[in-house]
């Protein structure tokens, strides 16, 4: 593993922590859930080797503080956070994302407010549930997780959340045992204390988060949609597939589920640089440099 560069950007709120590898044209990475640039760590040697690559910890989470732990989140806010990384990692140059889960909600906002800033964007299930047909069930099941958190605990309200998130909100079909790489066991300890801060404040602002997708079709040459392979039906899966079709795009199919970027890293990263190198609207064209 390629030991990073650390930094910390002041912004405003908070104070970001993050990781520099490589060299070339930047690359950002923007985590989702519980996850922070730590979640990032396998596939970012990989795309070192042919971009700088900047992963952070989002606001509140791990070594990203903020000002004030009580503060309410907004994906626009974390959506800005990414673009003052973009500022000072790559002025005046535009650069390639990807985001995921909740960081690709985050991507798909930062597109949408700064496209001059984007060459391409992959956003991997962003759990965006306001596009589907079915948002108002969603906005129950939102609803529902705050208030067994507030009545009954983290635990129970994440039994809640974890069922909503299956096939067609039934925890109860099995899956099978994930094999998780050493260095993300590891990792579970700073997962697990992000758990209240994710749930209480993240959950809510970003799956009541609804993309401009008007606006998503008019860019949507520097969009790249992409979904797990095992991930299909899942509450996560359906908010890609839709607006894929909306925008007429393809949906790429990545190895794994919601988190083969920590199963299967290797291959995730492989599939996240073709990603890079294709026209979003002609699979076939390789993109220009």
């Amino acid at each position: 593993m390629t030991a990073p560069t650390i930094g910390s950007l002041r912004v405003s709120g908070a104070t970001l922590h993050y990781e520099v590898r490589g060299h070339g044209p930047l690359l950002l990475l923007i985590p989702g859930g519980t996850g922070g640039a730590a979640s990032f760590d396998d596939v970012a040697d990989v795309l070192a080797a042919e971009y700088t690559v900047a992963a952070y910890d989002p606001r509140g989470m791990s070594r990203s503080v903020l000002d004030d732990p009580e503060a309410e989140q907004s994906v626009a806010e974390h959506a800005d956070d990414a673009f003052r990384l973009l500022e000072l990692l790559s002025p005046g140059e535009p650069a390639r994302v990807f985001g995921a889960s909740s960081g690709a909600i985050a991507a798909l906002h930062l597109l949408t407010t700064h496209p001059e800033r984007m060459r391409r964007v992959v956003a991997h299930e962003p759990p965006a549930v306001m596009v589907l047909p079915d948002a108002s069930d969603h906005r129950a099941f939102l609803a529902c997780v705050q208030e067994t958190l507030r009545t009954q605990g983290l635990r129970p309200a994440m039994a809640v959340f974890a069922a909503g998130l299956q096939k067609g909100g039934d925890a109860t079909e099995p899956k099978g045992e994930l094999k998780l790489p050493p260095q993300a066991v590891a990792r579970i300890e700073r997962t697990m204390a992000n758990l209240p801060y994710f749930v209480g404040s993240v959950v809510p602002s970003f799956m009541s988060y609804a993309p401009d997708l008007d606006r998503l079709e008019v860019l949507s040459d520097r969009l790249v949609l992409a979904c797990g392979q095992d991930s299909r039906g899942e509450l996560a899966y359906r908010p890609a597939a839709l607006v894929a079709e909306r925008l007429g795009t393809e949906l790429l199919h990545f190895p794994g589920g919601h988190i083969g970027l920590t199963t299967h890293p290797a291959e995730f990263a492989e599939h996240l640089r073709r990603a890079f190198r294709v026209r979003a609207t002609s699979r076939e064209s390789p993109e220009p440099c």
